[in-house]
């Protein structure tokens, strides 16, 4: 007897020993954290994404992603919409972006970025946003993802860029979309200033003061850049969910690198001692700012023992700005219909669960991240959502297992004239077509061959062009997405199968 209590006491005395260090989160619903950039190009990083070493692999300097994608799987045909909004819509909802029809960035109330064109106009869209409740005009109401790892007992926290919702609207506060926590999101998808001594405002260069950031009172006025302090408070709320014993979801979404493209001291001058120009210098700082958040962070998990139990997912909104060096061999930038606007970097990291080392070329889009999250988390989410979900989950891809449907069709629409002309797009396998619409031109690429979009193949492989166009004006058609409207006769533009045939 004396015996047995003896090991039932020590027993008893080593759990209470691992839950005070915060082990027992080990036997919780796994962490996850989502790192998402903004503007991120496919080769802005030191990590390389395609088959050999690029220029832009050797400039950029991001050691942590290197560390990450050794731990990890890199993902080297990940996609997502080509601009901001529609991204974060997607993966906020499950929901691809012609349904979801937030198809442009979003931040003033019932106002378009767009400019007028002098032979179209873009169709109606929801220009407001994404919102819980019904009643909102101009928006999209889903049931969130943050709202439903809520419900099962994750803490949900918000840092950094949010880009929901119009300022004016509930949905431009994360508090409102089912995060328990805000920290410095709002309506404005970028920041006033990166400089914690210019209070994260834009007034200091006479600028629009509905991009400055809230509730990062604490930094104003010190020398600190605004993804060090995002990092900060991110770090923060992991140490108290960890001390608290819960599960959470962390959405570190940073600003970096959308302009204002403001130097990061901490790294500017090894890249004009590299011969940079000022530009690329101040936007490769940057990107070496983020990396070092990213390895806070990770640093952070290993030091909480929660390694085991905690999913890090490193991804991209959309392809780099045009302003930056090109992301060859791709073609394009940000707001383009090419690969060099909607191809991003993917990391997945999870000690335990994903193979070290591990590059897939299986391809997925950022409405999957929502389906795969909630399978993670053990959430059966399709009796409890509003919405349509397009995404599908790569979990068992990330645990190295085979998957059905590689030659699934993922969807791109851009209805818009905002720095870009209308178009829409479709990939299936290797194949993909871009219709552009004010031409109503087709284009068609085979990836696998032509990475860099430089041969259209329309009259080669009509057969090819003709089945794709069919499958994307069946989606457009199913979703009810608008289509631009000719300012000429007040027509919409056909679909694409109504061109081919």
């Amino acid at each position: 007897m004396k015996l047995l209590s003896y090991r039932a006491a020590l027993i008893f005395s080593v759990f209470t020993l691992m839950s005070i260090n915060g082990f027992s989160q080990e036997d919780s619903k796994p962490n996850i954290i989502f790192f998402f950039i903004d503007d991120m190009g496919w080769q802005d990083t030191s990590v390389p994404f395609y088959k050999e070493k690029t220029n832009l692999n050797e400039t950029y300097q991001t050691p942590n992603m290197e560390l990450m994608a050794a731990d990890g799987m890199k993902f080297t045909q990940a996609y997502a919409c080509a601009v901001c909004s529609p991204s974060r819509i997607s993966l906020m909802t499950g929901m691809n972006a012609a349904r979801h029809q937030v198809t442009n960035w979003t931040l003033r109330k019932n106002k378009s970025p767009d400019p007028k064109h002098k032979k179209i106009s873009p169709p109606e869209w929801n220009m407001n946003g994404l919102n819980l409740d019904e009643g909102i005009e101009r928006t999209v109401t889903a049931t969130t993802l943050p709202q439903l790892l809520k419900e099962v007992g994750y803490r949900t926290i918000h840092v950094g860029k949010a880009h929901f919702g119009a300022e004016g609207t509930p949905g431009e506060d994360p508090l409102n979309l089912g995060f328990d926590v805000n920290i410095g999101g709002h309506a404005a998808g970028g920041p006033g200033s990166y400089y914690g001594k210019n209070n994260f405002s834009a007034k200091w260069r006479n600028g629009d003061k509905i991009w400055d950031i809230p509730g990062l009172e604490s930094y104003h006025g010190q020398d600190i850049y605004l993804t060090e302090a995002l990092t900060i408070e991110a770090n923060k709320e992991i140490d108290k969910a960890v001390r608290d014993k819960v599960p959470f979801y962390l959405y570190m979404s940073h600003y970096a690198i959308h302009a204002p493209w403001e130097k990061d001291d901490r790294y500017y001058q090894k890249y004009i001692d590299a011969g940079l120009n000022e530009f690329n210098a101040a936007y490769a700082s940057m990107i070496e700012g983020m990396d070092k958040s990213l390895g806070d962070i990770m640093n952070n998990v290993e030091k909480h023992g929660i390694g085991k139990n905690t999913l890090i997912v490193f991804m991209s909104d959309n392809g780099q700005p045009k302003q930056a060096q090109r992301n060859r061999p791709l073609r394009g930038h940000k707001l383009t219909p090419y690969e060099g606007g909607v191809r991003v970097p993917l990391i997945v990291k999870w000690l335990g669960e994903v193979r070290h080392g591990v590059n897939s070329k299986d391809y997925i889009i950022i409405e999957d991240i929502f389906p795969t999250f909630l399978e993670i988390a053990g959430i059966g989410y399709k009796t409890k959502v509003s919405q349509h979900i397009d995404g599908v989950s790569f979990a068992p891809l990330i645990k190295g297992h085979e998957v059905s449907g590689k030659e699934r069709s993922i969807f791109w629409h851009f209805p818009h004239t905002y720095d870009q002309p209308p178009y829409s797009a479709v990939r299936k396998g290797d194949w993909k077509l871009i219709y552009h619409h004010i031409d109503q031109k087709l284009e068609l690429f085979n990836l696998k061959e032509d990475i860099s979009e430089s041969e259209n193949l329309v009259e080669k492989e009509k057969d090819k062009a003709d089945e794709l166009a069919v499958i994307l004006s069946d989606f457009l058609r199913e979703t009810e997405v608008g289509m631009p409207i000719y300012n000429e006769d007040g027509n919409s533009v056909p679909y694409p199968d109504e061109v081919v045939n």
